[in-house]
């Protein structure tokens, strides 16, 4: 994947978060760009959830600036992340295997209609018709919007945990390990989502600790160590073994310009490197 020279849709410059003596992020930079897939690893207690979470409005930086289309922002929380235009699938999909497909994309925002004109009531009809148009139009899956969410698969679970997140129409989708404990079938299918989203306009950042995986999706990679950022590459100039060199030590290639593939790098060190 490529991705041509755009406007920032999300700069994050030197943010900061401790959690009492801890600190989770430590001097974070990166930047995700108008219709890019951005991929975002490291190893276990980098700072991913922890930046996702920030991002949301979860957590507040200590430090540091969250920017969105140009202006310095402060999110007060996932509401407030949706009216500016942010999706987020988080790991646990949060599906509520007794529903229905319909009724799980319209979770805590169902339609409403008022009976008589006085009494709200759930539009029924008018959340299955929406339903169906998510489902046909923005994930191109063929599934029964009355469907309880027990029967479907990992993939399709996973397609409407993404479908959720599309129901407030956002511009930006940030999607947390979304393959995992996926079988090879239903981690396809989420690919070719990430790409639908990406061709529909979307930007994405991805969460995800397999490799291979991130590197089939992403247009560029920011890998973090102990709560900083090390450097941001494009995919196709790094090699699986460059991206755990970097996770592993927590320092960027010594010759970014033969890393991979042997292509040059964009990539931006951040004073700390």
């Amino acid at each position: 994947m490529t991705v041509t020279e755009t406007n920032p849709r999300i700069e994050v410059a030197g943010v900061q978060k401790r959690f009492g003596t801890v600190e989770a992020l430590s001097d974070v930079s990166l930047t995700l760009n108008e219709g890019e897939v951005l991929g975002l690893v490291g190893d276990n207690g980098a700072g991913k959830s922890t930046l996702i979470k920030t991002l949301v409005g979860i957590h507040q930086p200590d430090a540091g600036e969250i920017r969105f289309d140009g202006e310095p922002v402060t999110i007060d929380g996932p509401k407030h992340a949706r009216s500016m235009g942010v999706g987020t699938v988080y790991q646990d999909l949060a599906l509520v295997d007794a529903l229905s497909v319909a009724e799980n994309l319209f979770l805590g925002r169902k339609p409403v209609r008022k009976l008589g004109g006085v009494v709200p009531v759930i539009d029924e009809e008018t959340m299955t018709e929406r339903a169906e148009r998510i489902l046909r139009d923005r994930l191109d899956i063929k599934l029964d919007p009355d469907t309880p969410v027990e029967y479907l698969s990992g993939g399709e679970r996973q397609a409407i945990a993404i479908g959720r997140a599309l129901v407030t129409d956002p511009d930006i989708v940030l999607l947390d390990e979304p393959t995992s404990a996926l079988s090879k079938a239903a981690v396809e299918r989420v690919e070719q989502l990430v790409e639908q989203l990406k061709e529909s306009g979307h930007s994405v950042i991805i969460i995800d600790h397999n490799l291979e995986e991130v590197r089939s999706m992403t247009d560029r990679i920011t890998v973090l160590f102990q709560g900083r950022t090390v450097d941001t590459l494009e995919t196709e100039a790094v090699s699986r073994d460059d991206i755990v060199s970097m996770m592993v030590s927590g320092k960027p290639l010594a010759d970014p310009a033969t890393a991979g593939t042997g292509q040059s790098s964009t990539a931006q060190h951040s004073p700390s490197d």
